[in-house]
């Protein structure tokens, strides 16, 4: 890649949707919890605007569905409308008709809340690995020309390793149909693929090693959450020790990392980052290759 990008995306789903985690697994329990979307979209919206940037954004379709001004004021403000499924469920633990069923579902719901029908996925979790190589075909035939969804590294909800470099490809899938990639990218360090672009890892990360590393990568593709910056939000009881400390680690000061982060680097939505590679000579995985499943 020749041209530096730092792509701005964001994953809208509510404080208790912690995947894998038995008390929010479900629909039927969201009820129960006090609803932050709107007070927090509202927020963000307003930070972005004061910085003058766009983003790109990964939406529920269960959000759209029960919040559908949320998702006009997002078109309204000029950010890109996405999709990150419709009821925030891993990927590898659902059947191929149930994955088609839960995307339709999604792109209804959002189209049906702001007139737009998205063209860009993201799975909950990163969670296509390896098993569900069948995952690219349903979204081709979804009308998804762009996916988020790849994550090259080992992690807890899976990831794709086999997709090797961090970096845009185009996707052959089963069917011979193409997805274009823009996968999490990562820096090797010590043998390692640390991530550092989005949640957790941003989180955690110290502000300056962060910054130096999306400074120094020519690809950086973000990834945050409305709790991410929510200092506020109640904290879910029945989390494991590790799992407490990966969902709250670093909230505090996280929307002042963001903004020196905006400060540094000019960031773009994904459809100009689309548009800004020669997809003629990007480099074509076939998906049939590294899957298994």
């Amino acid at each position: 890649m020749t041209d530096k990008m730092t792509i701005l995306t964001i994953d809208l789903e509510d404080w208790f949707h912690i995947l894998d985690f038995k008390q929010t697994q479900s629909e039927n329990t969201w009820i129960s919890y006090e609803s932050r979307i709107e007070k927090l979209t509202s927020k963000l919206l307003k930070f972005l605007e004061q910085k003058q940037v766009k983003a790109t954004f990964f939406i529920l379709g269960w959000v759209a569905k029960n919040f559908p001004n949320v998702v006009k004021d997002i078109h309204a403000s000029g950010h890109e409308i996405a999709c990150h499924s419709n009821l925030h469920q891993l990927v590898y633990k659902m059947t191929q008709e149930s994955f088609k069923r839960d995307t339709m579902d999604a792109l209804d719901n959002i189209e049906a809340s702001c007139g737009v029908r998205p063209i860009a996925y993201r799975a909950p979790g990163f969670s296509i690995t390896a098993q569900t190589p069948w995952a690219f075909d349903t979204l081709a035939d979804a009308g998804i020309k762009y996916d988020c969804s790849v994550f090259p590294a080992p992690r807890s909800h899976g990831g794709l390793i086999g997709y090797g470099a961090g970096i845009p490809a185009i996707i052959r899938t089963i069917n011979d149909k193409e997805v274009r990639e823009f996968p999490i990218n990562y820096v090797n360090l010590m043998g390692r693929k640390i991530v550092y672009s989005g949640g957790g890892y941003f989180r955690l990360m110290p502000g300056c090693l962060g910054r130096a590393m999306f400074r120094t990568n020519q690809y950086n593709m973000t990834y945050f959450h409305l709790r991410d910056f929510d200092y506020g939000q109640p904290v879910l009881s029945g989390l494991s020790p590790i799992r407490k400390f990966k969902s709250y680690v670093g909230i505090k000061g996280a929307l002042m990392k963001l903004e020196s982060l905006l400060n540094q680097e000019e960031t773009i939505t994904l459809l100009e980052a689309a548009s800004m590679i020669d997809w003629k000579n990007r480099t074509r995985i076939h998906i049939k290759e590294i899957c298994h499943g």
